[in-house]
């Protein structure tokens, strides 16, 4: 089912936090799919110097407003003439209540790309009866972290309606870390849930230590459990009784050294020359499916996953209302091949 008709017209969608890493590659891929962005910052100085990629050769205007999350007023006027919303500014455990409430008396789409587990399931609680009454969709966590281990399971997951258990691994060559990750990682204190005998729970201590086989550049890693957003959107739809996420050990010690430098640009986009795999493996009794999906950029690759789900919103290509993992309102399969070859290759195997 479709819940709203195609527009007619230019779409415009919001971004708050315009100006941070990963909100710079959102406005990008904005304005590449021809979508009118609004960049949306509290620093208006910073806000008016701010340049985006392809601003230049795409020849549009970006309209820029200030607003902030303590100033309810400004924050409504600088969603004006927006049909969606994209949070880029973390701690979302600080701006998602905000933002998502805006996105509420304006009648628009919320989004955001959050890889905080309490942010995520506080969004989820929170707005999905009001969204379905506005008739609207409120999509936490649609980034690297939460959403496309989403889509991937539930991808893989097909014609099942539950699994046994369920692996998520992922792998980075390296993790440069933004500021935004840091001040995030400082302030989210909160345990990290799993599923475990059907039901979420914290994170055993010490959390579980394996290696894993990624093949190609990466190769065999050391893997600890590191589980991230994406587990509270695959338990809201996905039946299963065991449900874990895995980092690559040299990824993890990147990002926890303070010395660590932020990413840096490696082509003409902005990228960084950051690899990743992610192999999400379920098990339903004596069968297993495996999709492995590779990209570049952790930050950068948020952009068009999260605009790709944002255009489907505005065409109407989603099956319900509400406060929902992108899994449970999208064809996850369709939303992945999208990002072919661009942005993603994947590939799924069974045994």
């Amino acid at each position: 089912m479709t819940t709203k008709s195609r527009q007619t017209t230019k779409p415009s969608v919001a971004v708050f936090g315009a100006i941070g890493h990963t909100g710079r590659f959102v406005v990008a891929e904005l304005l590449r799919r021809e979508i009118a962005p609004i960049a949306i910052a509290r620093d208006s100085t910073a806000l008016t110097a701010a340049n985006f990629p392809g601003q230049e050769t795409r020849g549009h205007e970006i309209l820029r407003r200030k607003a902030s999350i303590v100033d309810m007023e400004s924050l409504d006027q600088a969603l004006d003439g927006a049909q969606a919303v994209i949070n880029c500014a973390g701690p979302f455990l600080e701006t998602a209540d905000a933002v998502a409430a805006a996105a509420l008396r304006a009648g628009i789409h919320y989004l955001d790309v959050t890889a905080e587990q309490p942010s995520a399931r506080a969004t989820l609680d929170t707005y999905d009866i009001a969204a379905r009454e506005a008739g609207i969709a409120v999509v936490p966590a649609m980034g690297f972290y939460g959403g496309f281990a989403d889509l991937l399971v539930t991808a893989a997951m097909g014609d099942w309606n539950h699994a046994d258990a369920i692996d998520i691994m992922i792998g980075l060559d390296s993790w440069h870390p933004t500021r935004g990750t840091r001040i995030t990682g400082e302030r989210n204190t909160a345990p990290r849930m799993v599923v475990a005998e059907g039901r979420l729970a914290p994170v055993p201590l010490p959390p579980s230590e394996k290696d894993w086989e990624f093949g190609d550049s990466l190769g065999r890693q050391a893997m600890v459990e590191v589980p991230f957003s994406e587990i509270v959107l695959i338990a809201r739809h996905v039946k299963t009784a065991e449900l874990h996420t895995h980092l690559n050990r040299s990824a993890l010690g990147d990002v926890r050294d303070p010395t660590t430098p932020a990413p840096k640009a490696a082509d003409a986009i902005g990228r960084s020359s950051q690899h990743f795999v992610v192999d999400a493996v379920v098990r339903h009794g004596e069968k297993t499916r495996r999709i492995t999906a590779r990209g570049r950029d952790i930050y950068a690759f948020s952009a068009p996953l999260v605009c790709e789900v944002t255009a489907r919103l505005l065409d109407g290509r989603f099956s319900s209302v509400g406060a929902q993992p992108p899994g449970a309102i999208f064809d996850a399969q369709e939303v992945l091949l999208a990002l072919t070859p661009d942005h993603l290759s994947f590939e799924i195997t069974a045994a």
